[in-house]
């Protein structure tokens, strides 16, 4: 079910290769199909994405918006504890999150003046996916972030489903979360409609959320038209164990990543080779019971293996290597490699802090780069949510000061509009003003 990985550097980086070669772009039928959706969307509005949701989800509600009473009669289905666990989760999501604001600033040198003006975007859409892919969670770490940022409205578009109500644990989350707005759309249609707008739905500044083949293609190909957070791939879990870890916890969280696609892939990377045969042997045991079993063993299968390497050393290398999305550090002193694991989404330090902390509780977001792309790309955060501007204010005396330093550089450059801008304030300047 799971390969076992020995050798030298050469074999490891062969692996890496072998991993990231999995996540494609799309084929170009994919590519036609979704631009022919997103040229439709904009063109025909609100009719072209009801006509898709009719062929696609196999409904096509007659109003997109659902209304705020609606919303609330469909959180009814939702047991009680959910929701009170959903708040809780909430409250540390957004505790976390208000800590990586921003603020504008003045900075005052003398007479001159320069500073950032810092503020939320104006309008942002969401995207969640229904049916089987359905995250509550997602939406807290999609929406709250943009919360905290101050966005000024908040926009939902999750797919109607075939009985032509939406998932109500999504539908919780976003009254917890405190969503605006939420359109009942999917699929490229659906990221179309929030890019362009239609007579219904508004058009935002920028798209975030997971979603299938699809919606990542339709996000990209409009990339430009609005912002987007980043095309993310297959779920990637890397697990650092040392000979304190526990074969039992190391099985169970190489799973947890593995039951999301068969494509995932779920590392374990140890020097201990008595350690890596017991969980591989734990492995065996714990997916017989799991409802996932044949996603999870097909991932295992594919994208999937227990690394030996001679020493830790070695491990926290082929970690920087592989960038992974999550990096669990299952040692008895996980902190003695926070400050050497460089190239990593998210990193989840000793043997009680399990990626499905992350997941659902945590506080740091599980919006995450993927596919290598951690090495220069970040989780998604308040920062994604915001724009900035600068500003300058100078006095005449100091822009006089100034010029001759600011016309040579521009005639360097030979931009002479440029220097002429501030030359002809220093000339009339000279003459006793104009």
């Amino acid at each position: 079910m799971i390969r076992t990985v020995k050798g030298d550097r050469a074999a490891r980086l062969a692996f890496i290769d072998e991993l990231k070669a999995r996540v494609g772009q799309a084929d170009r039928a994919i590519e036609d199909a979704v631009a022919e959706i997103v040229k439709t969307v904009k063109e025909g509005g609100d009719q072209a994405v009801q006509a898709y949701s009719q062929r696609f989800d196999g409904w096509a509600p007659p109003a997109l918006e659902l209304s705020r009473p609606e919303m609330e009669a469909i959180v009814k289905a939702c047991k009680p504890e959910f929701v009170e666990a959903l708040q809780r989760a909430a409250e540390n999501i957004r505790l976390f999150h208000q800590r990586q604001k921003q603020q504008s600033r003045i900075d005052p040198m003398g007479g001159v003046i320069t500073g950032q003006r810092v503020r939320g975007l104006h309008r942002v859409g969401v995207y969640v996916p229904g049916g089987t892919a359905g995250y509550p969670s997602s939406v807290l770490m999609n929406v709250i972030p943009a919360q905290v940022a101050e966005v000024g409205e908040i926009v939902m578009a999750t797919p109607p489903g075939r009985t032509g109500r939406p998932d109500p644990y999504i539908i919780c989350a976003a009254l917890v979360a405190g969503v605006d707005r939420v359109f009942l759309m999917g699929g490229a249609q659906a990221v179309a409609a929030l890019a362009y707008g239609t007579e219904s739905v508004p058009k935002v500044d920028k798209i975030v959320g997971p979603g299938n083949i699809f919606v990542a293609t339709a996000k990209k190909q409009l990339y430009g038209v609005v912002d987007i957070d980043m095309i993310a791939g297959p779920s990637e879990i890397l697990i650092l164990a040392d000979s304190s870890a526990n074969p039992q916890f190391l099985a169970a969280d190489l799973m947890s990543q593995a039951e999301h696609d068969a494509m995932a892939s779920a590392i374990l990377i140890t020097p201990d080779e008595a350690l890596a045969a017991a969980t591989v042997e734990a492995l065996y045991r714990q997916v017989q019971s799991l409802s996932r079993r044949e996603i999870i063993e097909k991932s295992l299968d594919d994208y999937g293996a227990v690394i030996l390497t001679e020493n830790m050393d070695e491990a926290v290398e082929f970690a920087n290597l592989l960038a992974p999305e999550h990096l669990e550090v299952c040692c008895d002193s996980p902190f003695e490699y926070l400050g050497r694991l460089d190239n990593a989404g998210s990193l989840f330090l000793g043997h009680y802090s399990p990626e499905p902390l992350g997941d659902y509780y945590g506080g740091p977001n599980h919006v995450l780069p993927t596919g290598g792309t951690a090495r220069f790309f970040s989780p998604l955060s308040v920062d994604d949510f915001i724009k900035k501007s600068g500003f300058i204010y100078y006095p005449k005396d100091a822009l006089l000061q100034a010029a001759d330093d600011i016309i040579l550089l521009a005639e360097t450059e030979e931009l002479t509009a440029h220097a002429n801008s501030v030359r002809i304030r220093k000339q009339l300047e000279g003459q006793g003003g104009a």
